[in-house]
């Protein structure tokens, strides 16, 4: 009997030494969503362009593209906790109007019963190397799971960790279209505080498909060789929202020939033109008022012009709601906080739903 008991204590002993293990799970094993490009060699995993761009890219926009800004990786687990490491490429994990929860981070959504995602966890970087504990006492279940990754760092390696024992399957990117969203650092996530809240992540979520975002800092000028690239990628929609790195005179230059050289290589896909938002603070300030003023009316101007030509499946999106009219929703007056881009999103979704044909 007594050797009976000590067994049974052994057993139960190895079973939760078990448990307490972490059973560690490579991303790049099943694959990330985000990357548009994936079956073309690339200089690391999570860049978001393809090797071959470096050398028509200008050099800014390549450097920028190595950030991972957008991508997602999915799972399913019935895990009570989840856990992560990952390796971020750059030491500055945040910016001085930027956190490093959305410069670094990761950022855990799960799905409900209804199908829903719901957000989960966050992440709080204080080092280039983390491992984490994201989430613990989760409910019994089996669900699916979206982990968003650094928006304004580059990403080294990521790995998913659940209890030795627990159920975990990698879910591989979905096949349907992605849309693909070209811009600037307010498409590249500023000043979000954590990976999920930029508006193409919320609408990717909204709409329940996969996302492209190409949002470049500082760079998103409506340059043909990145319309090069868009067109290699067969999208549900393309989202060019360019003009707040632009002024009147680059938009009438370049925004008819982008969209004639996307329209060319693909002609039923929707294009979505977006005017720039207005600074908050631009009633009291001329010069920005004008800036404002000059970009949308260029931005209109081509958007008649291309319909006058007959381009189809042509939308666009106003510039003055997109942050809401209480001058609330900016980090510092030109980049969102989590409120601008919920709104943002909020603006967008109504136009997408037209354009995808989903009303």
């Amino acid at each position: 009997m007594k050797s009976i008991i000590t067994l049974l204590f052994a057993l139960h002993t190895f079973s939760a030494f078990a448990q307490d293990k972490v059973k560690w799970h490579d991303v790049t094993q099943w694959g990330v969503e985000g990357r548009g490009w994936g079956d073309q060699e690339r200089v690391k995993w999570f860049d978001r362009f393809p090797a071959k761009a470096e050398k028509t890219v200008t050099k800014s926009v390549w450097g920028l593209s190595r950030h991972s800004a957008g991508m997602m990786v999915r799972f399913k687990t019935d895990a009570d906790t989840i856990n992560a490491k990952w390796k971020v490429t750059s030491s500055r994990l945040g910016m001085p109007h930027m956190p490093p929860s959305g410069v670094s981070g990761l950022d855990l959504y799960a799905r409900d019963s209804k199908g829903k995602w719901r957000w989960a966890a966050a992440t709080r970087p204080s080092k280039q190397e983390m491992e984490i504990t994201l989430l613990r006492g989760i409910k019994p279940g089996l669900r699916e799971y979206a982990l968003y990754l650094p928006l304004y760092n580059g990403t080294e390696s990521l790995a998913v960790g659940v209890p030795a024992g627990a159920k975990f399957e990698g879910l591989a990117p979905r096949k349907a279209k992605p849309l693909i969203f070209y811009g600037t650092s307010i498409t590249h996530g500023a000043c979000a505080s954590r990976p999920g809240i930029a508006h193409p992540a919320i609408l990717g979520r909204w709409f329940d498909m996969p996302v492209i975002n190409i949002g470049f800092s500082g760079n998103g000028k409506m340059h043909k060789e990145v319309g090069e690239l868009m067109i290699e990628v067969d999208a549900a929609a393309y989202i060019i929202d360019c003009l707040p790195n632009m002024n009147g005179a680059m938009v009438t230059e370049r925004c008819v020939p982008l969209v004639k050289q996307l329209r060319k290589a693909r002609p039923n896909t929707p294009i979505v033109l977006v005017e720039d938002r207005r600074f908050p603070n631009s009633w009291l300030v001329p010069g920005k008022s004008k800036f404002h003023d000059d970009n949308h009316a260029a931005l209109r101007k081509a958007y008649k012009k291309l319909q006058t030509a007959g381009v189809k499946h042509l939308y666009y999106v106003e510039g003055d709601p997109l942050l809401g009219d209480d001058f609330e929703g900016t980090t510092d007056a030109s980049h969102p906080n989590d409120l601008g881009f919920l709104r943002q999103a909020e603006v967008f979704a109504p136009v997408l739903k037209k354009a995808l044909r989903l009303e």
